[in-house]
């Protein structure tokens, strides 16, 4: 099977990178967005977010004629799509449970340009059968071609799930260098989406059933987020200790078997932070741990307030005069994790707009972003330098451990009152 032009449904943080590298193989890529000005940014040989390295593939792929942006899908041999699948709960805030809407909408829209021999793969991170669900959708606005679920091995159009497993900030290597899960609704789905990852994947690409991918990925992330949930209870406890749990993290990992991970402000992110739900709602009654530990993690944000709501009521103390309007904090940091400009799912976000309620000054120092998300758009907060906030700030709260933040650790630390949530301290 050939794929001499390979359509990108979905242009962000995973969307773009994924479609520039297919594209610095000399293979034509279309990419479809249904954000206009992505899309001009992209046809202008520019990058609408922050990645390190993209903007030099992104520019040449447009230059050379590999690359082009739309907002509607064009025929092509495969349609790859990784669209957001966010979660919705109850009133309640409860009941977690997948928003597949986007990857619906993609399926609709890709769905008139299939043909006899087109591959469709699945990349957005999504519950288990999630790839079969896309293949219902496709089937329904297509009758006139056969799919995996009625004709097996026969069918018209292939269609198979590849999660993708890469770390922000090293995502085009990670594209290449990373060994790639891919499950096919049948093996010979299987076998064509690998024959298309193999066009720029330098790992091992392994082929297993779309569910199993589909847990797979949903398995890693859990991981991840059972061991940080153990970081950060283990930083709380330490705090009503009066131990320095960076300190004792240290120490703890000098066992050849012990290797605990850095407590933060919470977990953020497309993934860590949305994808044990999906685990959840499947089998509510057997995921006690994974539970569990998604609430911790969601719990650490309102501690983090908590420390600060004390800072300012023991600030009242010392000066009882003052307002809380004249009092100000400065929020280091509102990305979900260092030196990028992701602020989905970002915990520090969510604690920056808390802080902005409690009626003091807020001053937000984020190095990645050029002007404040309208969640933070208020009176008395505003985008400032470190130097400006630290010169300003009665409280300093540390979110995110950013690099440029790591080099002014002694101008940080000398505040009176510091709140690091990240360990930039030590």
């Amino acid at each position: 099977m050939e794929f001499n032009t390979i359509s990108m449904i979905g242009l962000g943080y995973i969307g773009l990178p994924t479609a520039a590298v297919f594209a610095s193989r000399r293979k034509q890529v279309i990419g479809v967005d249904i954000d206009q000005q992505a899309v001009d940014t992209i046809n202008r040989g520019e990058i609408h977010i922050v990645e390190p390295e993209l903007d030099m593939v992104v520019n040449a792929a447009v230059k050379e004629g590999y690359l082009r942006a739309t907002t509607q899908p064009e025929p092509a041999d495969a349609f790859l799509v990784a669209v957001p699948t966010p979660f919705h709960t109850d009133e309640n805030g409860q009941n977690h449970k997948a928003d597949l809407r986007y990857i619906k909408a993609a399926s609709e829209a890709l769905a008139e340009q299939l043909k006899p021999g087109n591959l469709v793969v699945l990349e957005s991170t999504s519950p288990v059968g999630a790839t079969e669900q896309m293949a219902e959708w496709l089937a329904a606005a297509r009758p006139d071609l056969t799919f995996p679920q009625t004709h097996g091995e026969a069918s018209d159009i292939r269609i198979a799930h590849c999660p993708e497993r890469v770390l922000p900030g090293h995502v085009v290597r990670e594209l290449v260098e990373n060994d790639r899960v891919i499950g096919g609704m049948t093996p010979k789905c299987a076998e064509a989406a690998c024959a298309l990852y193999k066009i720029v994947v330098e790992g091992e690409c392994i082929p297993t059933t779309a569910r199993t991918a589909e847990m797979a990925k949903l398995t890693e992330n859990s991981f991840r987020d059972v061991n940080i949930a153990f970081a950060n209870e283990l930083s709380i406890i330490c705090h009503e200790l009066d131990i320095n749990v960076w300190e004792l993290i240290s120490l703890a990992n000098r066992h050849p078997r012990v290797n605990i991970l850095t407590p933060g402000a919470g977990v953020g992110g497309h993934c860590i932070a949305v994808d044990p739900w999906f685990i959840v709602d499947a089998s509510p009654e057997h995921a006690r741990l994974i539970r569990t530990a998604r609430e911790v993690n969601d719990g650490k944000p309102e501690w983090v307030l908590s420390r600060v709501s004390e800072s300012l009521e023991a600030l009242h103390r010392d000066n009882p005069n003052a307002r809380r309007g004249d009092l100000t904090v400065a929020c280091l940091g509102v990305a979900f994790k260092p030196d990028i400009d992701d602020l989905r799912e970002s915990p520090a976000l969510g604690i920056t707009k808390k802080v902005a309620e409690l009626g003091c000054r807020v001053q937000v120092v984020e190095p990645n972003i050029q002007a404040l998300p309208e969640s933070l758009a208020q009176e008395h907060v505003e985008l400032a330098t470190l130097d400006e906030a630290l010169a300003q700030a009665d409280v300093v709260c540390v979110l995110v451990k950013h690099k440029s933040f790591m080099a002014q650790v002694d101008a940080i630390g000398g505040k009176r009152v510091v709140i690091d949530a990240v360990g930039l301290l030590g």
